[in-house]
């Protein structure tokens, strides 16, 4: 429906607000949140809520998933490239990963994008990014929220979203199946993803004063570069897996607080997760970060993914056909540990490292 045009002050807009603006960039990439629209979906863009008509023929028990995260300070180091189409990727791919690890399939997204002061192209890039990640993984855009703030953000902004999928009762993941004796597969990752920016901004542009153009021999890219890969999808494997009836038993998403903190999310008390290191290649950001640091590796296993960003739990003779699925997919994954028992708390151990 078009917008009514009424002739108004300019006040709102002098106090840092642009109404027409919002509207004026919205426009220019309403077709491709068009192009996210699944069948389910019942209203078009600009509702006060987006409508989604769960096909409760499909499923007997469904079980809704659903999750919230944010970019963080990634943006910093967008804003500081003034390159904005990657950060809608990492938001929408890190939020699937969180419900796919339950088993869920990914039905729709919804952002929240709050900002000083709209800038053009900037806000079109990362409306785009949302756009072209959603339409990658069959989830509907359905909805969201642009507040432009001025007085409560600086030169940032801040990107969030939320996620909701859906997943039948009997075959939600929760990793109570896994037992001593359950072999780990790792999935690369292809650097930060979206966890310990902080720390890397720190050490990398204010201890060792890079700049992001800077483009160390070791890194092969521009510093900038390395650290804005997009946050890695792992849902196509998983649904592959799924469709397939491999048995996976436990799947942990490694974000913020790394290998220590994801891994044992998903395991039953006592069990502990024996995980070997250099089993999948170390992007070399993550010894740039060390180095400019003076990290301890223990510290970087507790903040980062250190190359691994999934991990799956599934029974020893599963482990061939995990890995045979993995590359049709044209994902990096490896044999990479085993569970075993242990008394207390779930845990990791890492050989040579923790013990």
């Amino acid at each position: 429906m078009a917008k009514q045009q009424i002739s108004t002050g300019d006040a709102y807009r002098d106090a840092g607000v642009d109404i027409d603006l919002a509207h004026t960039l919205l426009d220019q990439v309403k077709a491709k949140i068009a192009a996210t629209r699944r069948p389910e979906v019942l209203a078009p863009i600009g509702g006060f809520g987006g409508l989604f008509q769960l096909d409760l023929g499909r499923y007997t028990h469904p079980v809704l998933v659903s999750s919230i995260d944010s970019v963080g300070t990634k943006v910093m180091v967008a804003r500081m490239l003034d390159r904005h189409d990657t950060v809608g990727h990492d938001i929408v791919n890190h939020c699937i990963n969180d419900i796919a690890v339950q088993g869920a399939e990914p039905l729709y997204f919804m952002d929240y994008l709050g900002t000083a002061r709209l800038r053009s192209p900037q806000y079109e890039d990362l409306l785009s990014g949302l756009a072209e990640a959603c339409a990658a993984q069959n989830v509907t855009l359905l909805g969201g929220e642009t507040a432009e703030l001025p007085g409560m953000y600086d030169l940032d902004y801040d990107l969030v979203g939320c996620i909701t999928g859906v997943v039948e009762r009997d075959r939600l993941i929760t990793g109570e199946r896994v037992r001593p004796g359950h072999a780990i597969v790792g999935f690369a990752s292809n650097g930060l993803h979206t966890n310990g920016f902080s720390l890397a901004r720190k050490v990398l542009f204010e201890d060792a004063g890079y700049t992001v153009n800077d483009a160390p021999d070791a890194l092969g890219e521009s510093v900038g570069d390395a650290l804005l890969h997009p946050h890695t999808c792992y849902w196509p494997v998983i649904r592959t897996a799924l469709e397939t009836d491999l048995p996976l038993d436990g799947l942990a998403h490694i974000t913020g607080g790394g290998w220590f903190d994801n891994i044992p999310r998903v395991l039953p008390p006592g069990a502990v997760a024996v995980c070997r290191r250099g089993v999948l290649p170390v992007p070399p950001i993550f010894g740039l970060i060390r180095q400019a640091g003076g990290i301890g590796e223990a510290e970087m296993f507790r903040v980062f993914n250190m190359g691994v960003g999934m991990v799956w739990f599934v029974p020893p003779e599963a482990v061939d056909t995990a890995l045979s699925l993995a590359a049709a997919a044209g994902f990096r994954a490896a044999f990479m540990g085993e569970v075993r028992k242990g008394d207390g708390p779930a845990r990791v151990s890492i050989p040579g490292l923790t013990e």
